[in-house]
């Protein structure tokens, strides 16, 4: 929930302290933050063979579909959103001419280097993820759904684990 921000470390330490290969549930509702915060979340999950099911409660737009991605197994509402975008660069320091032209050319590498991450840990192809994040796009949980990359539940059907007990069972 909220920002990711590079100066909190308790979702970091969260993901740390259960037992690798650990299952278990996340619920997403952030607008996003730091993109290297969303990546280094979406590392532990996949590093430490979490078996993690994401459920957007809300938004998961930014860097906070980096780790929803990296989920196994993904559910949305009919109310979720998601902001799909460009990474944005930006600072409160003064930087130098050579030091913004080399912020410039990594955030190019970071930012195809992130579709591609968004790509595989979604399995969809990159066509997806380029028509929503260029020039940013809000995908609502239906269009997901429609894509494949998430499966519904229902507000007013019992509670999620029965929900998902009842998707697994279906298929």
């Amino acid at each position: 929930s909220g920002e990711l921000v590079d100066k909190d470390g308790q979702l970091h330490e969260k993901l740390m302290d259960v037992p690798r290969k650990s299952r278990g549930m996340i619920f997403f509702d952030s607008s996003g933050g730091s993109a290297y915060v969303g990546l280094a979340l979406a590392s532990l999950i996949r590093l430490r063979g979490l078996k993690v099911v994401g459920v957007v409660a809300g938004e998961c737009s930014s860097a906070a579909l980096m780790p929803f991605a990296a989920c196994q197994e993904r559910y949305v509402t009919p109310h979720t959103s998601l902001l799909f975008h460009p990474i944005r660069w930006q600072s409160e320091e003064q930087v130098r001419l050579e030091e913004a032209a080399e912020w410039a050319r990594h955030f190019k590498i970071m930012e195809a280097d992130h579709d591609e991450l968004l790509m595989r840990m979604f399995d969809c192809p990159m066509e997806v993820i380029r028509v929503w994040n260029n020039p940013g796009r809000f995908v609502s949980g239906q269009e997901l759904v429609a894509a494949g990359l998430a499966k519904m539940v229902d507000l007013f059907s019992g509670d999620v684990w029965s929900q998902i007990a009842k998707i697994r069972a279906a298929q």
